[in-house]
């Protein structure tokens, strides 16, 4: 099980006091210490739980801060603290009337169809993570490094994605990749034209652009052009400010193309390669949606930017695993140096988020965390300096209406012929705004330290 320590825990000596076997003689003035075992960080396979007080945390303001985030209109399923290790809290629940009612609302339906999509929740119900799935992406292409199976960061990406290599593209490393500076245009679907193209509004682009409705979700990530530099672009800040190559721009390809790049690297998807090198260190079970051609990566390409199942309490292993600073097996701690990176960002980066962990009294950002973030709230905290994780979901469904593979097919506003992430509010297309804040839950977090 889990100790509690992060770093090496050194016991004490002990001395061993001779006595001879029934001689009346006095006791050996010489004394040897016993060197005892190094207790080295470990993995949970199922969480140790103890009470708040134990870690030096209140009950009853921890489950003040629990009560905002699973309140009627969050749309929250799960969420759950890691304390030094120890699971001290954690909430599930199913959809409440009136969210029910919000979203026949805005979306149409009737009551009981959300009812019986969203009822009761527990620790075992699965959520997904949407955008999440990029940090552990990131991980990967981490964890391949120290591998050997790719150089560093720094490397041109044209090494991999060699249709880049023969032009300006070779220019661009995996790190503006993880970074989100790749400088090339960004994609999303062409409604008119039923297909992949670039971004036509800042609107399009700003959750990453939709590719989702693409069955084929790779092929155009890769085969798209550096955007023209110096000029506007409809797609960034509106056509109103002018693009400069390595400005941030957040986008769902260039993580489909970090996908790609650990395929070819490895000869192995993601999912693969995740179960080897990850999954299995730190006991996770987790699953990754694909897109719907039969071809690709396997029987379809692994959707990287999105879309990997799991619980809560897995997710936490995730957060928990960082906390550690690198998967540890034994004695030896793999991947440290890719953590450090991920613990000293100061933005956005490593397809990492910071973000507030509070609010001082005019506003302002008193202190960052890093974090994971997706669609519809799906985080997963860390706080380095305090020992925490924190993970919160939304409610999630998947639904199978175009096969009963874990194949992404959707079709606008339809699912009764879509294979789909159902997520609520805005995976299930309705215009709610929730009342869920990650910097307000966590605030009351920190709140409940005594």
């Amino acid at each position: 099980m889990f100790k509690r320590n992060l770093v090496f825990l050194f016991i004490s000596t002990s001395f061993l006091i001779s006595c001879g076997g029934g001689s009346s003689s006095s006791p050996s003035s010489t004394e040897k210490p016993v060197t005892l075992p190094v207790i080295y960080p470990s993995h949970p396979y199922v969480w140790d739980e103890a009470t708040p007080e134990s870690v030096g945390m209140s009950s009853a303001k921890l489950s003040q801060a629990f009560d905002y985030a699973m309140q009627d209109g969050s749309f929250t399923q799960a969420a759950l603290i890691i304390k030094d290790g120890k699971l001290i809290h954690e909430r599930y629940r199913g959809i409440t009337d009136s969210e029910a009612n919000l979203l026949v609302a805005s979306v149409g339906r009737d009551q009981n169809f959300f009812l019986n999509l969203f009822s009761s929740r527990d620790r075992d119900s699965l959520v997904t993570s949407w955008s999440t799935s990029k940090s552990f992406v990131s991980f990967l292409i981490g964890i391949a490094i120290s591998n050997g199976t790719i150089s560093s960061i720094n490397d041109s990406a044209s090494i991999y994605i060699n249709e880049w290599s023969t032009d300006d593209r070779s220019s661009i490393t995996i790190k503006n990749i993880l970074d989100m500076r790749s400088g090339l245009v960004p994609i999303c679907f062409d409604f008119l034209n039923n297909e992949l193209a670039e971004c036509s509004s800042g609107a399009a682009v700003s959750s990453g652009g939709n590719i989702v409705y693409s069955d084929d979700q790779l092929s155009k990530c890769i085969n798209r052009s550096l955007a023209e530099d110096g000029v506007t672009h409809p797609w960034y800040s509106d056509g109103g400010t002018i693009y400069h190559r390595g400005d941030f721009k957040y986008s769902n390809c260039d993580t489909m193309v970090l996908g790609e790049i650990i395929f070819r690297a490895s000869g192995q998807d993601i999912q693969t390669y995740a179960e080897y090198n990850l999954f299995s260190k730190i006991g996770i079970s987790a699953t990754w949606w694909k897109d719907f051609v039969s071809q690709g990566q396997s029987n379809g390409n692994l959707l990287a930017y999105c879309c990997l199942d799991s619980t809560s309490r897995d997710f936490a292993k995730f957060g928990h695993m960082l906390l550690l600073g690198g998967i540890w097996e034994g004695s030896i701690q793999s991947h440290n140096s890719y953590v450090e990176a991920i613990r000293g960002l100061e933005s956005y980066g490593l397809q990492f988020w910071t973000i507030c962990a509070r609010y001082t009294t005019n506003l302002n950002c008193d202190e960052s965390i890093i974090s994971t973030i997706g669609l519809d709230g799906q985080y997963i905290m860390i706080d380095f300096n305090r020992n925490i994780v924190v993970v919160r979901n939304s409610l999630y469904q998947p639904i199978f209406n175009a096969s009963q593979e874990m194949k992404m097919k959707l079709f606008p506003g339809d699912l009764s012929q879509s294979n789909w992430l159902a997520t609520p509010p805005s995976g299930l297309g309705a215009n709610i705004n929730t009342n869920f804040n990650p910097t307000e839950f966590y605030s009351l977090i920190l709140d409940a330290i005594n």
